[in-house]
C-alpha cells in the first residue's frame, strides 16, 4: 500500500537512531499549528471583506480551539493506537485542508466555509497535531519528560512569532496597497485568500518533515545510563500504567483538569486583553502614555515569555517535581495578580515584568502537564489522557475572556477604561488560581485498582488490541 510507511511497525527505530531527532520532528508540527495564535493579523481584513463584526470573525478562532479540545479528547486513543507518524500525517492533511477550504470561503465571500474550513477541519488537525508527538517524546525521554515535552510545546507558543510577520509580508506581497508597518492599513480579501493557500501549502510541507522523521523506540529500549529504579523512588512518580478509560474515573484526573483549567483561565484573560490593557493602565483622561505600536510590541514580548516558559519551567520540573512546579505557577501567580491589581499602574516596567512572568507560567502550565500525567498514569496511553485533559483548555478559552470582558463591560467603554476598572477581574483571577492551588495540593498517587496488567499494555503497544 502507498501509505504503508505510516504503519506503526514501520516507524520503529533501528539501532543507532538518535532520540534527539524527535524534538525537531515534534517542533515541525507544533510550530505550524501554533499559527492559530496569529489569527489577529488578518482579522480586520476579514471584517472588512465580509462586512461583518469582530465578534463574528473571532468565532473562527473560538471554533478552532473548541475543536482542538474535542478532537484531542475523542481521538486520543486512536492516536496512541496508530502511532505518531499516521497521526501527524492526518494532522498535516487536516490543517492544510482547513486553510484551503477557508480560502475558498474567503474567495466566494461565504463566511460559513471559513468556519467549516479553518474552524472545524483545521481545528481537528490542531487537536491531533497537538497531542500526536507527546506520548512518543515521553517514551524517548523517560529520564527528562519535562524537557522533552517543553521543547515541543514551546513550538506551539512560538508559532505566532513566525506566522505573524510572515503573514503580514505575504499579504503585502499579494496586495500592493497594504502596508504592514501601518496599523491602520487593511489588506484586501483576495490577499488573505492567497495567504491561506500559501500557508496551507507551506505548513503541509513542513509538517511532512516531522512525519518522515518521527519514530518510536523499540520494545524495552531505554537511554544509556537510565535507572528506572531511581525514577520509581521519586515521590509522585509511578512505574505502573493506567488506561485512558480508567484515568477519567480517578480523582487525580479531575484534580489536574481543575489545575489546568485555572492556570489557563488566568493566563488567557491577560493574553486576550494585553494590548488595550497596557494602554488603559497608563491612561490619563482620553490619552494613554502607551502608544498603539508600543502596545503591539508588548504583545510580542508576552509571546516570547509564553514560549520560553514552556521550555524553561517544564525542564525545571524534572528536577523539582511536577507538583512543586504547579505550586509555583499557582501560588506565585496569585501574588503576581495582586501586584498587578494594586501597584501595576505605578510603573510601566513593573507592569510589563509582572505580566511577562504570569504569561511564562501560562505557557509552562501547558508544557508541564504531559509530564505530570506521565508521573501519575504511566506511559501506556498518556497521549490519550492528555487529549481528554485538554478539554480544560477549551473550557478556559471560553471562561477567561468571559470573566475579563464581563467585568470590563460593566466598568465602562473600551478606550476609556483605567487601571482601577481592571481590579475586580484581576482579583477574581486570584480566586481562580487559589482554586487550582488547592486542587494541586490534593493530588496523590493513583490507587492500584486503576492500574493495568502488564500483558495488556504490551499487547496495545504492539497493536494487538
Amino acid at each position: 500500500m502507498a501509505l504503508s510507511f505510516l504503519d506503526r511497525e514501520h516507524t520503529v527505530a533501528r539501532p543507532g537512531y538518535s532520540r534527539w531527532l524527535i524534538p525537531p520532528a515534534a517542533l515541525a508540527i507544533h510550530l505550524c499549528i501554533g499559527q492559530a495564535y496569529a489569527t489577529s493579523v488578518y482579522k480586520n481584513a476579514l471584517v472588512t471583506h465580509f462586512e461583518s463584526s469582530l465578534t463574528a470573525i473571532g468565532v473562527i478562532f473560538s471554533i478552532a480551539i473548541v475543536m482542538l479540545g474535542l478532537s484531542a479528547a475523542v481521538l486520543g486513543t486512536w492516536v496512541e493506537r496508530v502511532g505518531p507518524r499516521a497521526a501527524m500525517f492526518a494532522s498535516a492533511c487536516l490543517w492544510a485542508s482547513g486553510f484551503l477550504v477557508g480560502a475558498l470561503g474567503i474567495a466566494t465571500s461565504q463566511l460559513w466555509l471559513v468556519y467549516l474550513g479553518y474552524g472545524v477541519i483545521g481545528g481537528i488537525g490542531l487537536g491531533i497535531g497537538y497531542i500526536s508527538p507527546v506520548s512518543t517524546l515521553i517514551k524517548w525521554f523517560p529520564d527528562r519528560p519535562g524537557l522533552a515535552t517543553g521543547m515541543a510545546i514551546m513550538g506551539f507558543g512560538g508559532g505566532a512569532l513566525v506566522a505573524s510577520p510572515l503573514s503580514r509580508q505575504l499579504m503585502a506581497f499579494y496586495d500592493s496597497g497594504y502596508d504592514p508597518a501601518d496599523p491602520t492599513s487593511v489588506a484586501s480579501g483576495s490577499s488573505v485568500t492567497s495567504l491561506f493557500v500559501t500557508l496551507g501549502t507551506v505548513y503541509f510541507l513542513v509538517m511532512m518533515l516531522g512525519v518522515f522523521t518521527v519514530k518510536v523506540p523499540p520494545p524495552g529500549w531505554s537511554p544509556a545510563g537510565f535507572d528506572a529504579g531511581a525514577v520509581a523512588a521519586k515521590p509522585m512518580v509511578s512505574t505502573a500504567n493506567v488506561s485512558a478509560a480508567n484515568a477519567i474515573r480517578t480523582p487525580q484526573f479531575w484534580l489536574l483538569w481543575t489545575v489546568l483549567f485555572c492556570n489557563v483561565t488566568a493566563g488567557i484573560g491577560i493574553l486576550e486583553q494585553a494590548a488595550p490593557m497596557i494602554q488603559d493602565f497608563f491612561r490619563d483622561g482620553d490619552t494613554s502614555s502607551v502608544a498603539p505600536t508600543t502596545a503591539a510590541g508588548f504583545v510580542a514580548f508576552l509571546s516570547l515569555f509564553n514560549m520560553a516558559g514552556r521550555f524553561v519551567w517544564s525542564s525545571t520540573s524534572d528536577y523539582i517535581g511536577r507538583r512543586p512546579t504547579y505550586i509555583m505557577y499557582l501560588g506565585v501567580g496569585m501574588v503576581l495578580y495582586v501586584l498587578l491589581a494594586t501597584v501595576g499602574h505605578l510603573s510601566t516596567l513593573v507592569f510589563v515584568l509582572v505580566a511577562a512572568v504570569i504569561l511564562s507560567f501560562y505557557g509552562g502550565g501547558f508544557a508541564t502537564v504531559p509530564a505530570y500525567l506521565r508521573d501519575l498514569f504511566g506511559t501506556f496511553q498518556v497521549g490519550a489522557i492528555h487529549g481528554r485533559l485538554l478539554t480544560a483548555w477549551s473550557a478556559a478559552g471560553i471562561a477567561g475572556p468571559l470573566i475579563i470582558n464581563g467585568f470590563l463591560d460593566a466598568q465602562g467603554t473600551p478606550g476609556e477604561l483605567v487601571a482601577a476598572d481592571y481590579r475586580p477581574a484581576l482579583f477574581t483571577m486570584v480566586g481562580v488560581l487559589a482554586l487550582g492551588f488547592v486542587a494541586n495540593i490534593l493530588v496523590r498517587p493513583v490507587a492500584e485498582r486503576f492500574h493495568e496488567a502488564p500483558s495488556r499494555t504490551d499487547a496495545f503497544t504492539e497493536g494487538k488490541v
